[in-house]
């Protein structure tokens, strides 16, 4: 046990008890036996590499090329999408694809090139192939976007797998219902480990890989692949965190591509920008490194604009989840709501302090010894009373749920253990028995989501949530997380999984367990409650996991670092195609000073999810605990985020159109603008708000990098023109946001109805903006309003482009219009 361990072990203590530490230590040491039982030996490896290519046959899209020692498949779908898989690997099965795989591009056609090679022509990409395996990936004008290096793998072979069968059939266990079964991995053999370098452009920046703290532009380092839980609160520089994902966006001079390693093994990425002139005049290329514990060898290259490169991603991973438009608002959490009495008076202060309230989160406090799906009757006696009597004031419930269940056969009412045993629901380890953690509520068996059966049948567990008056739910303690004093904090890399049928073990299932818990959850409130929108956001996942809702930061350490981390975290995974996402408001793991509250609390108003949230031992959240001062601001932050509220909704359905993000880096539309790819402390909010957030202690003045364009300060009214940078006022009243010239977006006007909001176009140029109306909670198809806004005899003109009336009150803003 080292330090670390040493200081986990104090924590773990600290959180769960005496009684419970010690449980946790015994576990930990069964997962490490059981690893050392099950798993294979390192054994003497030998690296191979593809070799020379033999020959070649053409296929849909693309081919497939045969080398000495190894193949490869390229494909380009219809939409410009490249697919490239080695040994075997193809795009299916995927817990990533939202469907089957696109359709290849019938004029793409694999033929021979000059250098004795192959290339692929289509559309928007060119790919080539050398005859030693490497692929590059260009632009239509042959620009080199990313030079993929033929990979290298170790082929494990393990030579204890006939003593586990043996073991299988002496202890009677066989495989356990529900695929639990031995199975390889699609395109590798078992445990194959692989490397793969790339090349890009001197100039390249990196962003992605899911929720990182240090960012949003990855610096010269390695990034683990392995949802983890921090294990206390984190900041900048901690890696890696609850929800990672092979998921890399590469933008420089020639164009912007994505790259999707489809791996959920674990792995580390390390990234190496590059420089341009280094050593004798020569450009330094930027690199990139995939190395994998196991699992396929295969992934996807989208490239263009930065907002067809998520619209591409979109599309084969899936739309965004469409949040409710309550779930847009302000939404107050806290580990430690004592009873109902409290719940009501916390609810009472908003409304006294006229300050808006959309939801209230209850914490694993208010179940029943902490127990999943139940609750604490003495301090919760009516909880759909509760429910109801806060709902009609406009106010909703959100509930906690974990994974872990309580190992606890009930000895008069059945418990969800004795459902979950009944339908062999949890993960087994290897020799067919029921793996067990620690988790809040003691000695726990986790439900193997990987299995379609398992599944169904806790989406049905939703239905007493919803019958307790909830309205939503956040999945915590997702990753998945077993308490442990050393080692990993979760389930034995040996535990066994059904993985849709295929079989495998947590190696491969680890990565995707949060994402498909969520697919449970999700999937089960749309069965329960058809005409409704589900609201439902979760701390671990992988790639697709907007399909199913958002995420939020997780334990984010309170302080400015944290600060900073949490708008890092928002703008990787909007990146990565999950829009919906936000962090604890004033930070999880302590007492915030009024300053670092407030700035973070003006900063979550821009933000998708916009909630508070904070440890047991951290203090309060609400706004009128931190001084008169503070909460005149705050109020003032909130009556803005209602004010926006329209807005925010049409960013909703813009994302779930087109998968761009609500909240957008400030090279979103500019990407070859490289001050602008260097900008980590601003952001765009849809396209007509930039957003600057104060971070740093003691500032009332902050510089802003601007795009191109001419921006007002929405504060007051003056004009600036970028590209640049520009110095403003940030007061501890407000924080800067600049709209963009020529930008229409509807917001909420005085009398409560919708209006448009207009802010002059420069002369000479125009603008316009795009209006989702809110069709409701339910499944409503949209109607997408289009608005041009121009000056005409130094007036501002606004009017619909399919030359319909407008329909919304319009008020201009902005020095132009007066």
């Amino acid at each position: 046990m080292d330090g670390r361990d040493l200081v986990r072990s104090v924590r773990v203590v600290r959180a769960v008890g005496p009684a419970q530490g010690l449980r946790s230590v015994r576990t930990a040491w069964r997962r490490r036996r059981a690893d050392a039982r099950a798993l294979p030996r390192r054994v003497s490896e030998r690296a191979r590499v593809p070799g020379a290519a033999r020959d070649a046959e053409s296929l849909p899209g693309g081919g497939l090329i045969h080398f000495a020692r190894s193949s490869l498949r390229v494909r380009v779908a219809a939409g410009g999408a490249v697919f490239c898989g080695w040994d075997g690997a193809e795009p299916e099965p995927s817990y990533a694809l939202a469907g089957p795989c696109p359709e290849a591009d019938a004029r793409a056609v694999l033929e021979p090139d000059t250098e004795g090679g192959w290339r692929i022509v289509s559309e928007r990409v060119m790919v080539t192939v050398s005859r030693h395996g490497a692929v590059e990936v260009r632009t239509p004008g042959g620009a080199v976007l990313r030079r993929e290096l033929p990979p290298r793998w170790w082929d494990r072979t393990d030579d204890r797998a006939d003593d586990r069968a043996d073991d299988s059939a002496h202890d009677g266990s066989g495989s356990p219902a529900g695929g639990h079964a031995e199975g390889r991995e699609p395109g590798g053999g078992l445990g194959s480990r692989w490397v793969q370098r790339s090349e890009v452009a001197a100039d390249a920046r990196f962003f992605g890989l899911g929720g990182r703290a240090h960012g949003p532009r990855l610096r010269d380092g390695a990034y683990r692949l392995w949802n983890t839980d921090p294990g206390g609160a984190f900041e900048p520089g901690d890696d890696p965190l609850s929800l990672t994902m092979p998921v890399q966006i590469v933008v420089a001079d020639a164009g912007t591509h994505l790259v999707f390693h489809d791996n959920s093994w674990d792995g580390r990425v390390a990234l190496r920008e590059g420089a341009e002139g280094a050593g004798s005049g020569h450009d330094r290329p930027g690199t990139c490194e995939v190395r994998m514990d196991g699992g396929p060898l295969r992934y996807w290259v989208l490239a263009g604009t930065p907002s067809r490169v998520l619209l591409g991603w979109t599309a084969l991973t899936g739309a965004p989840a469409l949040p409710p438009r309550w779930a847009l608002g302000y939404q107050h959490a806290r580990w430690g709501f004592g009873d109902e009495a409290e719940v009501r008076r916390v609810v009472a202060g908003y409304r006294e302090r006229e300050l808006p309230l959309s939801a209230v989160h209850l914490d694993i406090d208010h179940f029943d010894g902490k127990r999943v799906f139940t609750v604490d009757r003495e301090r919760f006696p009516d909880l759909p009373g509760l429910a109801g009597e806060l709902r009609a004031e406009g106010v909703r419930l959100v509930s906690i749920v974990d994974p872990a269940v309580k190992a606890e056969p009930g000895q008069e009412n059945p418990t969800v253990y004795d459902g979950g045993a009944a339908a062999d629901a949890f993960v087994r380890d290897a020799r067919g028995r029921e793996v067990r953690g620690v988790v809040w509520p003691g000695e726990s068996v986790f439900p193997d989501f990987t299995d379609a059966r398992v599944r169904k049948w806790w989406g049905g567990l939703y239905a007493e949530r919803l019958a307790q008056g909830f309205s939503g739910v956040w999945h915590d303690m997702n990753e998945p997380v077993s308490f442990a004093p050393f080692g990993e904090s979760t389930l034995p890399r040996s535990a066994r999984h059904a993985l849709e049928g295929r079989g495998g073990d947590h190696r491969e299932a680890h990565n995707v367990y949060g994402l498909a818990m969520a697919r449970a959850g999700y999937e089960g409130l749309c069965e329960l409650r058809p005409d409704e929108r589900p609201f439902l956001f979760s701390r671990s996942g992988w790639a697709g996991l907007q399909r199913y809702g958002g995420t939020w930061s997780g334990d984010v350490a309170t302080g400015w670092p944290g600060l900073r981390a949490s708008l890092s975290l928002v703008l990787g995974m909007g990146l990565c195609g999950v829009p919906y996402s936000g962090p604890d408001v004033g930070g999880f793991s302590a007492v915030p000073s009024r300053e670092l509250y407030l700035r973070w609390f003006q900063l979550g108003a821009y933000l998708p999810l916009f909630r508070t949230h904070s440890a047991i031992w951290a203090g309060r959240r609400e706004p009128w605990e931190y001084g008169p001062e503070v909460l005149a601001h705050a109020r003032t932050a909130l009556r803005e985020r209602e004010r926006l509220l329209p807005y925010f909704g049409t960013l909703g359905q813009l994302a779930r159109l087109t998968g761009a993000p609500y909240v957008r880096p400030v090279w979103w539309s500019q990407p070859r603008d490289r001050a602008l790819r260097d900008c980590e402390d601003a952001f765009l909010l849809g396209d007509a708000l930039l957003v600057a957030p104060v971070m740093e202690e003691g500032a009332t003045r902050r510089a802003v990098r601007l795009p191109r364009g001419r921006w007002y300060d929405t504060a007051t009214g003056r004009a600036y023109d970028g590209p640049g940078q520009v110095l403003v006022d940030a007061p501890l009243s407000r924080i800067p946001v600049l709209a963009r010239a020529g930008s229409v977006l509807p917001v909420a006007g005085a009398d409560g109805g919708m209006e448009l909001e207009v802010w002059a176009p420069a002369a000479g140029r125009g603008g316009g903006g795009v209006v989702v109306p809110d069709a409701g909670d339910g499944w409503q198809r949209p109607s997408v309003e289009r608005f041009t806004a121009r000056l005409v005899d130094g007036r501002v003109v606004v009017e619909r482009r399919d030359g319909g009336a407008v329909g919304y009150r319009v008020r201009v803003r902005g020095v132009e219009g007066g």
